[in-house]
């Protein structure tokens, strides 16, 4: 089974490069994030498309903003909306939608930014994590959060930490927050399979920045342990965030019990600029 992940910034606005990257990569089961359609919107738009092409789905969106969905083509039941004790901003946001797909219980998540340290839609996040934690905590054993978590869970997932010194995405309650959700049994099966490597999954559309492979890592694929056992590739799709129109995010996949291209490696195709030196670049607000 292929699961896939991605931030795709504006369904409307990537609709030509999403359902090609379906009929490429045939991912079973794919999370999206930042749909930016209310759910009467993304059936009208992609209701059809996905049908012929064997997906069932479950949208939880808003007209303008945020906006998650499942695409599933082994089952998709229990659909649940959001998170249970989640705190809204001030409202209840369209950020969580979980149904269990294939005997794993799947949550497609967008984890709030938290805009700047110690802010109140900083601890808002904090908070709305800690509800994410309580509901995977609840079971089944089965499960996967899979999403743009918006934090980067160490230094090795940026670019260069120096640059990141009073950003949020790096600060310490924040990894301490996705670390607490992880200790109810999630692991991170990509960095479990690349614990070495060098992969970013987010690169800023300003100042050439994935040109330069100035990113972070921050879209997510975590798994209970029966799932992460059945892990046999894990990678970032970098070709689908190049070329014209892309989302700032590129796609991260893992395949369960078999690899259809084998254990390809972490980053497809790998990036062509070196790692920059640290204290070289800055982020583009800094500039």
């Amino acid at each position: 089974m292929r699961v896939a992940t991605w931030n795709v910034n504006s369904v409307k606005q990537r609709l030509p490069r999403l359902l090609p990257w379906l009929d490429q990569r045939r991912p079973d089961v794919v999370c999206l994030q930042e749909t930016k359609l209310a759910d009467d919107r993304f059936a009208e738009l992609l209701g059809e498309e996905l049908g012929n092409r064997g997906y069932a789905f479950a949208a939880h969106g808003e007209g303008r903003w945020n906006g998650v969905a499942i695409l599933s083509k082994v089952g998709l039941d229990d659909v649940a909306p959001g998170v249970d004790g989640a705190p809204g901003f001030p409202d209840p946001e369209a950020r969580a939608v979980a149904a269990t797909c294939g005997g794993i219980r799947v949550h497609s998540v967008y984890v709030p930014n938290g805009r700047e340290p110690d802010s109140d839609h900083y601890r808002y996040k904090l908070a709305w994590l800690a509800a994410l934690r309580d509901v995977v905590a609840a079971g089944p054993d089965s499960a996967m959060v899979c999403g743009d978590v918006n934090i980067a869970p160490t230094d090795a997932d940026v670019f260069d930490p120096d640059a990141y010194i009073g950003q949020t995405h790096v600060t310490p309650p924040e990894r301490a927050a996705l670390t607490e959700l992880q200790e109810v049994g999630l692991r991170d099966v990509v960095r479990d399979r690349w614990p070495a490597e060098r992969i970013f999954t987010y690169w800023d559309y300003r100042a050439g920045m994935f040109h330069k492979d100035l990113g972070m890592r921050i879209d997510l694929m975590l798994a209970t342990g029966t799932v992460a056992e059945r892990v046999q590739a894990a990678w970032v799709d970098r070709q689908a965030r190049k070329g014209t129109g892309p989302s700032d995010h590129a796609p991260v996949f893992v395949d369960l019990d078999e690899a259809p291209d084998g254990d390809i490696g972490p980053v497809v195709p790998p990036p062509s600029a070196p790692a920059a030196k640290r204290g070289s670049a800055k982020l583009p607000q800094s500039r």
